[in-house]
């Protein structure tokens, strides 16, 4: 009578009586077993419909232990090579995955033509075309901060403070809000810089401006709800609205901004009108008190918000910055919306809004449900960035710099694009509109730029109708001034390729 052990021996397949494991290679016991057993199943060593033996058997005959064939089962099961049936064992599937996925190919390849995989929504269509594309930051890209200037050694010793030995507050997750302390110390500055009215408790830290126009769109908006938006204005908003499923109602910008009368003409209950007051992008016009009171007075008188975008504010090189738009509003009915990426460095990804008493409630749920909180990284230190004044100084700087590059860019365009273009100085801003004296066609300007290496995006690709202008938006903050005399080189070097053709 044969031993247990010879009638063990007897029921592996033979294959598995002759393995041999390598304790000694540097690939794991339990993944040298999957990868041979797996290999034996595709080459026919071991037939289809075959029963291994069990687990506590083959970890025996093999002298591994039973955790290394537990492993090397499990992940041959996952993929679909072995079919454990209960009260049976475990035995090689019938049909591979490879099978599987071959014929999965071979219908694709029958129906190609036929029948495609659903694409994106018709809202989201929308929304790739109001995305396009842009060129990784090259020369006079708009709106691009001087990032040689920024301190950031200062800036690492405080990343450095807060995170040597961080309370465990900081690794658990945060408030939806944001960071109490960089609160305060936003709804400070705002109150001090921007004459927001404001408490700690109106503001709200997100993952830069774009986040916030998401979130007011998200709370403010029904499908199918009108929306003002400058003509010509800024993409982002477009996007955040359209997103939101609201109408988009182009209102034209004269000069003294959003003309409040034509909006009215066009959509008089529109729920929502956004703004960017103090700096229009991209046409750099301030908007007149009158029409600033004009607005809030619609606002009222129809039961609707304004939401204005307060991008660049700071950088105003005649006189003191403007008060907010939202500082006039006695209604509620104004959101504000502000981000440190253009006074500090884009990738900090920090901004902030501040949203009426009541609203809050409505604003954090809705914070919660898309990204819970602001990353905590960053947050402590902007605080201290903040109340030490450093973000002051560090803005008072860069105003005086930026001034400067600003005289050196229009030098530049009355030496080497006289007759070409006009580039006049502006008040305020990190970039110009610079028209093109020879009438030509911008957006392919533009494309000639970029094989320059220049960053200067087509102003009629800013409106959302027929253009009424044309020209070329030009940032010099963040080019030094070298570079914005090579630039200016390869501007008229564009100029004159789209000119010849």
């Amino acid at each position: 009578m044969r031993s247990r052990r010879d009638m063990t021996a007897s029921s592996i397949p033979a294959y598995l009586r002759t393995l041999a494991l390598a304790p000694e290679s540097p690939v794991p016991m339990h993944r040298q077993l999957y990868f041979a057993i797996r290999e034996a199943i595709l080459d026919g060593s071991l037939k289809r419909g075959t029963r291994l033996p069990s687990t506590r058997t083959l970890a025996q005959d093999l002298d591994v232990s039973r955790n290394t064939v537990l492993a090397a089962f499990e992940q041959l099961t996952a993929e679909g090579y072995l079919e454990g049936v209960i009260g049976s064992g475990s035995f090689v599937t019938l049909r591979l995955p490879e099978e599987a996925l071959q014929v999965r190919a071979e219908h694709g390849a029958h129906t190609k033509g036929k029948a495609r995989p659903p694409g994106p929504s018709r809202r989201g269509a929308d929304l790739i075309k109001m995305a396009g594309s842009r060129p990784r930051p090259t020369t006079f890209s708009p709106g691009m901060p001087e990032l040689a200037a920024f301190p950031f050694e200062l800036w690492s010793r405080l990343l450095a403070k807060h995170w040597r030995d961080p309370p465990a507050s900081f690794l658990v997750g945060g408030e939806a809000l944001g960071f109490r302390p960089l609160r305060e110390a936003v709804a400070f500055y705002l109150r001090t810089a921007r004459a927001v009215r404001c408490t700690f408790n109106n503001v709200i830290i997100v993952s830069g401006a774009q986040q916030a126009l998401d979130l007011a769109a998200r709370v403010l908006i029904d499908p199918g709800d009108k929306a003002w938006v400058e003509e010509p204005g800024y993409p982002g908003i477009r996007g955040a609205l359209v997103a939101g499923g609201a109408g988009l109602v182009p209102v034209p910008v004269d000069e003294e901004g959003l003309s409040v009368a034509a909006g009215q003409s066009l959509a008089p209950d529109a729920r929502l009108a956004c703004v960017s007051p103090s700096h229009q992008y991209p046409l750099g016009i301030t908007m007149s008190l009158k029409r600033r009171l004009e607005l809030l007075e619609w606002a009222s008188a129809a039961d609707a918000f304004v939401l204005e975008d307060d991008y660049d504010s700071e950088y105003r090189y005649a006189g003191r910055p403007l008060a907010a738009l939202q500082g006039l509003d006695a209604d509620g009915r104004v959101i504000y919306v502000g981000s440190v990426s253009k006074v500090m460095f884009p990738g900090l990804r920090l901004g902030y809004m501040v949203v009426p008493d009541h609203l809050i409630d409505a604003f954090t749920a809705v914070r919660r449900l898309t990204d819970t909180h602001p990353p905590m990284l960053a947050q402590p230190a902007l605080a201290e960035f903040i109340e030490a004044g450093h973000l002051v100084q560090h803005i008072r700087r860069m105003r005086k710099l930026y001034a400067e590059r600003q005289a050196i860019f229009i030098d530049a365009c009355r030496q080497e694009l006289d007759g070409l273009v006009v580039a006049r100085p502006a008040e305020a801003g990190m970039h110009l509109v610079v028209t093109l004296s020879q009438g030509l066609d911008d957006r392919a300007v533009a494309s000639a730029a970029q094989a320059e290496n220049i960053d200067a995006p087509a102003l009629s690709g800013y409106f959302l109708g027929p253009p009424n202008r044309q020209g070329l938006l030009v940032g010099y903050t963040g080019v030094p001034e070298a570079t914005i005399r090579r630039g200016v080189l390869g501007l008229r070097q564009a100029i004159r390729t789209v000119a010849a053709r």
